[in-house]
């Protein structure tokens, strides 16, 4: 009985196979832009005042930020005219001249017990006056995420959203052949940058995800031969096993409380969902049907659940509310959607489409409607989205490659975090960090 749902209910949940050895470190490559991208330059913070060199470069972190959004085009620095590090040395003409719209500038100070004393400013070159200006205690360790922070700041004040760079990614990284494979789950900056393993396994690993606070992830482990679902706490790598009844344990997805775990167990049949409160593990089945259900994700109220179904006969997405009632049908275009993430505020779905033996991240506008497809890709899996709703994170193929993409909402702008001899799938995007503001 495992074996024939393993056989029915894996298609749907993992569509990347293929295991080759893994690098530690991804790598940005941005494959496509916006034009009509606002231009802006990034000068070097001056660090000058410090005892000893410092070996973050701010402003390249936040360069590639900015370019990796779409939205900015950050100008060749060696292009620059000048390298202020303060506004009132700033010479506006000059930058002008250069066709800049925006300017980053800063420096790096020393401070009492370690700390360093970052301090930046964001200056409007036509109107010639500044827009942001803070400063941040920080220790060493930290100036990578003081860097994405500042990043964050600058696009919020462009668009009003609050950026999305701050944060983290988990996936799961296949490494070796045959004997010798492993499954890593890991976690890192979204720019590929320090990442860490949390796990790693002979058996398979799968369906990472994060708690609202950002402090524990739950996944999937075949570590017993049979899928289990266990909660590891980051800090302190305690871990609890959360669910492992007979039969499938699988696809974990946490309320907006972090008080409850949605999953699909088969205990009782046919793979259902169920949700489960985390202090005094008592389960609630919310499905019953003969079909797979699968794949549950939370509405932002936490009154209802989306989720993966074939009970059509093909895999669609559906919605059911936890108080009672029947499943709803969302997706009617084409005859495969699954996978649904569920943008931050309520109003878009990403999803898998499937058509014709390819596969490609969608968009549904949950407003109206409207289907679109992001990519064009041939074998696409596991759209999550930024927790700003900007941007979709998701795995795809190259050649015999596993890679991670960032896709935008609009589908204008692209870019690969790469992974040059890995295979690397299942991505979830971390929420936000804690706001640190000076």
């Amino acid at each position: 009985m495992m074996h024939k749902l393993l056989s029915r209910i894996l298609p749907l949940l993992l569509l990347l196979s293929v295991a080759l050895p893994a690098r530690a470190v991804i790598t940005i490559e941005i494959t496509e832009g916006v034009e009509g991208a606002i231009p802006v330059g990034v000068v070097a913070f001056d660090t000058s005042q410090l005892p000893l060199p410092l070996k973050t470069d701010l402003a390249a972190i936040i360069t590639g930020d900015l370019n990796r959004s779409g939205l900015f085009k950050v100008l060749p620095a060696a292009d620059y005219p000048q390298r202020p590090a303060q506004s009132r040395q700033v010479q506006y003409p000059l930058w002008r001249s250069l066709g800049a719209e925006f300017l980053v500038i800063g420096r790096v100070l020393p401070k009492e017990g370690g700390l360093y004393d970052v301090q930046f400013q964001f200056l409007d070159v036509l109107k010639q006056k500044q827009l942001l200006g803070y400063r941040f205690p920080v220790r060493g360790r930290s100036l990578r995420s003081t860097a994405h922070e500042i990043s964050d700041l600058i696009y919020e004040k462009i668009t009003g959203t609050r950026g999305a760079f701050n944060t983290r990614i988990a996936y799961i990284s296949v490494q070796g052949k045959g004997k010798n494979k492993k499954y890593v789950l890991q976690v890192a900056d979204t720019d590929g940058y320090n990442p860490q393993t949390v796990l790693e396994s002979d058996q398979p690993l799968m369906s990472p995800a994060w708690s609202p606070d950002g402090a524990s992830l739950a996944y999937v482990s075949f570590e017993n031969q049979r899928p289990e679902i266990f909660i590891q706490h980051l800090a302190s790598a305690r871990r609890s096993k959360m669910a492992g009844f007979k039969g499938l344990n699988q696809a974990p997805a946490w309320s907006p409380d972090g008080r409850k775990l949605a999953l699909v167990l088969s205990k009782d049949g046919s793979p259902d969902i169920y949700v489960m409160d985390i202090a005094t593990r008592k389960i609630k089945r919310i499905t019953r049907h003969r079909a797979i259900d699968t794949e549950p994700v939370w509405t932002p109220d936490g009154k209802a659940l989306i989720f993966t179904s074939d009970r059509s006969g093909s895999p669609q997405i559906y919605r059911i509310e936890l108080s009672g009632g029947r499943s709803e049908r969302l997706t009617f275009e084409g005859p495969y959607n699954a996978s649904p993430d569920i943008s931050s505020n309520g109003k878009s779905l990403a999803l898998l489409y499937g058509e014709q033996g390819r596969y490609r991240i969608g968009e549904l506008n949950l407003e109206d409607g409207n289907l679109s497809l992001l990519t064009d890709n041939r074998l696409d899996e596991s759209p999550s989205f930024a927790p700003n709703g900007r941007m979709i994170l998701y795995a795809t193929t190259r050649g015999d490659k596993g890679v991670l993409y960032m896709v935008s909402l609009d589908g204008r702008v692209q870019h690969k975090l790469s992974d040059q001899a890995g295979n690397i799938r299942e991505p979830a995007w971390g929420p936000y960090k804690p706001l640190r503001i000076q």
